[in-house]
């Protein structure tokens, strides 16, 4: 797992790559609560990611409350039909704005 970060439009957007899992969740969750401490909109682009497990969901609300706690917004682009499936029935979706791509995302938190 790997994320890139980069900015579009003045917006924080980090990129997901790969699995997320026990093994590697601390680690991605270090990385996105890193640059939470500079943003208040951020976009997750997920649209690489294929699994994630239990850990990376609690990873995701970390970074929810993060954004959230400052009166940000965390975005989720692209989101497989599994995950956002698995998010929805475990309630997790609802903390989220989400949208098919990261311009489109970019474009809701303007």
């Amino acid at each position: 797992m790997e994320i890139e970060t980069n900015s579009v439009d003045g917006i924080a957007v980090a990129t997901i790559i790969g699995d997320i899992d026990g093994s590697n969740a601390a680690a991605a969750q270090s990385q996105i609560l890193t640059l939470a401490q500079t943003c208040t909109k951020l976009v997750l682009d997920m649209s690489r990611v294929s699994y994630m497990s239990s850990a990376g969901l609690r990873m995701l609300l970390a970074s929810y409350r993060a954004i959230a706690g400052k009166g940000g917004t965390v975005l989720l682009a692209g989101l497989s039909e599994d995950l956002s499936d698995t998010m929805s029935l475990t309630g997790f979706l609802s903390f989220f704005k989400t949208s098919a791509t990261v311009l489109e995302g970019v474009g809701l938190l303007k």
